[in-house]
């Protein structure tokens, strides 16, 4: 069973990938979805949240468009994200409370220069899941994630990959937002994917997390 696969992943190296591995039915719905969407409906991606958002053509250059309910493929999408918090909470005790995610385009020349979806401490996004929609894709079209080894202060050795994860249709990746950086090399063309992340609840009285 993939969600099963997924967790003892998790548990034994903190990530996951599976190729090939997003039911096909989803797979068609969300492909056939993301590349009609209109060009305007995605936005400059950028760094930071919230106040601390800046737009950055050093760090990455792709675009996105957050993803809602307002839609068959969408509705079938935050469905089955929903089936693995719940697999993934009953198994390792995780508390995954929501989930947010969003469509990513890299056109020719794009990327996303190393770096983490959470630090230490923050408390917020605790697993990344990326899922690829790349219909036909060659080696040759570019466009890998590349996950690292979390580096210590001290290590002699910096930028070890631990994986190089061509964007094929229909894979799955899975990790520890906290522990691993990780990168998008150059896109030879148009390249899309989803890009979400598990949170815990962090509300307080006055402040809703995550933010709407």
């Amino acid at each position: 069973m993939l969600f099963d696969s997924i967790t003892n992943d998790i548990i034994d190296k903190g990530y996951s990938i599976s190729h090939y591995a997003l039911p096909d039915e989803l797979t068609t719905l969300l492909l056939q979805h993301i590349t009609t969407l209109p060009k305007g409906n995605y936005k400059r991606a950028g760094i930071g949240r919230a106040k601390e958002h800046a737009i950055s053509d050093v760090i990455r250059t792709d675009e996105i468009s957050w993803i809602t309910n307002n839609s068959i493929a969408t509705c079938a999408w935050i469905k089955w994200t929903r089936s693995l918090q719940n697999y993934l909470n009953r198994r390792l005790f995780l508390g995954l409370f929501s989930f947010e995610s969003h469509f990513s385009l890299y056109t020719k020349g794009d990327f996303y220069k190393k770096h983490k979806d959470a630090f230490k401490g923050e408390d917020n996004r605790v697993l990344s899941v990326v899922v690829y929609l790349n219909k036909n894709w060659s080696v040759a079209d570019g466009g890998e994630l590349v996950i690292y080894e979390n580096e210590s202060p001290t290590a002699f050795v910096a930028d070890h990959s631990i994986a190089t994860v061509m964007p094929f249709l229909g894979t799955i990746v899975v990790f520890l937002s906290e522990e691993f950086p990780h990168e998008v090399l150059p896109s030879e063309c148009d390249r899309y994917s989803i890009a979400g992340w598990f949170r815990l609840n962090n509300s307080t009285f006055n402040k809703i997390d995550p933010p709407s």
